[in-house]
């Protein structure tokens, strides 16, 4: 019985088996590439960028967004890309943000924020709440039907018999 060259296993010199050909897991390739970027850009834990929101908050986590660390012998300086509009705001609230970073990475990490004006990539507004049933009600009638009722409505209020029919 012959295997084909796609299922052979072959043994490497240190004992372990090594799979060629064989599908992994979609996560491993793409670990090793965004490692690869992170530490480019001088993270070398993901934990920050991953729970951004989280410890910004949602408003400031929308106009601005981590870009670069660079630790220093007193601390780290943070980079946060950000709408050139918001720059302006995040330079007022930066005591603050350095409080919030400090607690969630550890006391004194970082130092100083630097502020790069930019355009951000565009993010999807949350999904806006249902509307209530009434007026997603008067929002299906067919266009004759809701002419029809205003067409009531405004004779009503004519007459003096301002009485809503609903």
């Amino acid at each position: 019985m012959s295997q084909s060259a796609k299922r052979k296993v072959t043994q490497e010199t240190s004992g372990t088996i090594a799979r060629h050909g064989w599908a992994r897991a979609a996560g491993e390739g793409v670990l090793g590439q965004a490692r690869e970027g992170l530490a480019r850009a001088g993270f070398t834990d993901a934990s920050l960028l991953l729970r951004w929101t989280e410890i910004v908050g949602p408003h400031i986590a929308r106009v601005a967004l981590p870009q670069r660390w660079q630790d220093g012998p007193e601390g780290a300086v943070l980079t946060l890309k950000c709408e050139a509009g918001a720059a302006v705001l995040l330079q007022h609230q930066t005591r603050m943000l350095i409080e919030r970073l400090n607690t969630y990475l550890g006391q004194g990490r970082i130092i100083r924020l630097k502020l790069v004006p930019g355009r951000l990539t565009e993010r999807a507004d949350p999904p806006r709440h249902p509307r209530p049933e009434a007026q997603a009600s008067a929002e299906t009638l067919p266009l004759a039907e809701a002419l029809t009722r205003l067409a009531r409505l405004r004779a009503q209020m004519g007459t003096g018999r301002a009485k809503r029919t609903d």
